[in-house]
């Protein structure tokens, strides 16, 4: 009898899969499919659904059972699909009585997510087939952008208290894990309702001090109109921290900012970009961006273009603009959708090129790579690395460039 857990969307969904994993197989749940959904875009739903129809048809006589925040915010459409036996909201799914079945189990468990107002620091024995861990100290989000679902499907920002993660990253690292990857919804709302609002910067101090044997930490996605000052410094300076950012960006154009109701403006990005950099050359910056937001003019899209350029970004996770119901963008004049997929091309256009610009830079060096599958790796810098012999996945290896292209760095050990 065999458990499987799909998971879709981002790094804390990652996490929480592994969670769920956990507390299912503490549930003695077996023969079943767990599908942990997302709901950033329309997309990301559809896909939700293919997922299930073909869980379902590989899967004849297994319970489907679908979770995350798109069954969080959409728990009828998944209802209604008739390959689906249960539905669970984000506030069950981490528990274990969650994965109880019985004649009386209601077919949908989904509870008032914003009535949430604690998050536990699950435990996790590491991630299966992966290198690095994920480990997440903050859920849910405050901010209302007026593009997101977000908040509606994991409820208010809540943090995970410092002695709960430091356990949690010492436990992965007597796994063998030699990278750890901070996540949450909201990063740099880390604290806020913790006593004494200790800040992220805090939180990453008592990590690289407590468990001096973690060789490697990094920091998913920042908001740069909220990190402290202690982090800045502690990016600019601690090499375990790795030299790569991912920023929370979404635009580049001031209008268009305020009109997603965001916290900064390109001006702050920009100054934010160059401060660290000049602090620490080698670090690498990716962003994420809507292309196609309601009402931006060509004059905007090109702004954003070269909002890339100005700020110096690397990698870039670009997102056609999706109207999400109950959103206030949704109720904003759409642009046609031709218009949408021609701005997100001309933006991953971009992307592609600022990675070859990168990895251009490799040649030559000697680097700390890390083993994800036999001869693939990450530079610190989160670039691609191929490697000309197999190594153990997990460990760190001292590599020398070769040669690039467009897509990766190739190297021997040094």
């Amino acid at each position: 009898m065999s458990l499987d857990v799909i998971t879709l969307g981002c790094r804390l969904n990652a996490y929480e899969s592994e969670v769920i994993k956990t507390k299912a197989r503490e549930a003695g749940l077996a023969d079943a499919v767990i599908v942990n959904t997302c709901a950033v875009t329309a997309e990301a739903v559809r896909q939700a659904r293919q997922t299930i129809r073909r869980a379902r048809k590989d899967n004849p006589a297994a319970r489907i059972i679908v979770t995350g925040c798109a069954a969080q915010t959409e728990a009828e459409t998944f209802t209604r699909m008739p390959e689906v036996d249960q539905v669970i909201g984000n506030a069950d799914k981490l528990e274990a009585r969650a994965y109880i079945f019985d004649a009386r189990s209601e077919r949908v468990r989904v509870n008032d997510i914003m009535a949430v107002r604690e998050q536990a620091g699950h435990l996790v024995a590491g991630f299966d087939g992966r290198a690095r861990a994920f480990v997440q100290i903050q859920n849910g989000c405050d901010h209302r952008c007026t593009f997101c679902i977000i908040p509606y499907g994991r409820g208010p920002s809540r943090s995970v208290p410092a002695g709960e993660v430091v356990q949690n990253i010492r436990h992965l690292v007597a796994q063998g894990l030699r990278e750890v990857v901070l996540t949450g919804v909201d990063l740099t709302a880390y604290g806020t309702d913790l006593p004494g609002s200790p800040p992220l910067g805090r939180l990453v101090e008592q990590i690289l001090k407590l468990v001096p044997e973690l060789p490697r930490l990094r920091i998913s996605s920042l908001d740069v109109a909220e990190c402290d000052e202690r982090l800045v410094d502690l990016l600019a300076s601690e090499p375990r921290l790795m030299p790569h950012l991912h920023l929370s960006l979404q635009a580049g154009h001031d209008m268009i900012l305020k009109r997603m109701k965001r916290r900064h403006s390109t001006t702050q990005a920009v100054a934010f970009c160059d401060a660290l950099r000049a602090r620490r050359p080698e670090i690498v910056f990716g962003a994420d961006f809507i292309a196609g937001f309601p009402t931006e003019t060509d004059e905007m899209a090109e702004a954003t273009l070269r909002h890339v350029e100005d700020c110096g970004l690397t990698y870039l996770h670009v997102f056609p603009f999706s109207a999400r119901e109950k959103t206030p963008a949704a109720r904003m004049p759409q642009l046609p959708g031709n218009i949408v997929k021609a701005r997100a091309a001309r933006l991953r256009e971009a992307g592609e090129a600022a990675v070859a610009r990168h990895l251009r830079t490799l040649n030559g060096a000697t680097l700390d790579v890390l083993v994800e599958q036999d001869i693939l790796a990450r530079a610190p810098s989160f670039a691609p690395v191929k490697l000309s012999a197999a190594a153990t996945p997990g460990s760190i290896l001292r590599a020398r460039i070769l040669h690039t292209d467009e897509r990766f760095a190739y190297a021997e050990a040094a």
